[in-house]
């Protein structure tokens, strides 16, 4: 059903999506996850295969679910002002949650940080651990992520200016960046002199820098998929939500980076 049909056909300007099976198979995917990260990290599993088959098994039913919203997107034509707007709205406070649950990190690091027990040494980081070089990289994967948000920034405004060369250019360099910092951080926690089970160092430096790191995962496959609609010419410069919602959590981590790095690699160090 097109716009000029729903004006006659329905009294309001939203999307009544039909029968789906993704809203439930992505529930028992996000619950098989759960499942499967408590029971290896509490090692009632042998190995990490039913980790990784629960996360693909997320991301496939992510990747269907986002296909048929593109689809009433681009092809169809279902998504009105409305539509947008609220779907801008439910991005902005997804945003906040993950912003609180970083908070909540942060407020745990820093509660053994500024005041360390006898247990530690009266020192942070702990006595006896090496903490991790916050001039090597770390501030190598800094600079990378200012220069994607450069790079977001000029992709942004080619978009809005209908500059599809510049747009396409903007975002693979931000794709490429994002790549490059994953790529580093795996590096990083390969090399690290300490792991996540090494005290509450550990575990706040992993919990704080994996958990950003994942979410750079999915920025990594978001910007991959905005690069390839953009090829596809399914943006235009008035019509472009999940490039704004990419471009959005783009900065926001970006953001949080800059305070991990100054907490955690710089003072923490």
């Amino acid at each position: 059903m097109t716009n000029n049909m729903r004006g006659y056909m329905q009294l309001h300007p939203f999307h009544l999506v039909g029968p789906s099976p993704w809203p439930m198979y992505t529930s028992f995917s996000l619950m098989n996850l759960a499942l499967s990260l408590g029971l290896t990290a509490h090692g009632y599993m042998p190995n990490t295969n039913f980790m990784f088959v629960s996360m693909m098994t997320v991301l496939y039913s992510m990747t269907l679910w986002f296909k048929d919203m593109m689809a009433e997107s681009t092809y169809l034509g279902e998504h009105t002002k409305a539509v947008k707007k609220g779907l801008t709205q439910g991005f902005f406070l997804f945003v906040m949650s993950e912003m609180m649950m970083f908070a909540s990190l942060f407020w745990g690091y820093l509660h053994s940080a500024l005041n360390p027990t006898m247990e530690m040494g009266m020192s942070w980081p702990p006595a006896g651990m090496e903490a991790m070089a916050a001039d090597e990289l770390p501030l190598l994967n800094t600079m990378m992520l200012l220069a994607s948000g450069v790079t977001m920034t000029m992709g942004h405004h080619a978009l809005i200016n209908a500059n599809r060369k510049a747009t396409l250019l903007g975002f693979f360099y931000s794709t490429t960046l994002m790549f490059m910092f994953v790529v580093l951080q795996g590096l990083e926690y390969t090399f690290a002199p300490f792991t996540i089970a090494d005290g509450v160092y550990g575990s706040t430096f992993y919990s704080l820098t994996g958990l950003h790191g994942i979410h750079m995962m999915m920025l990594v496959i978001m910007l991959a998929v905005c690069t390839w609609r953009i090829y596809n010419y399914d943006f235009t410069n008035s019509s472009h939500v999940f490039a704004e919602a990419t471009m959005t959590y783009l900065h926001v981590l970006d953001v949080l980076w800059l305070f991990i790095y100054i907490m955690v690699y710089w003072w923490g160090s």
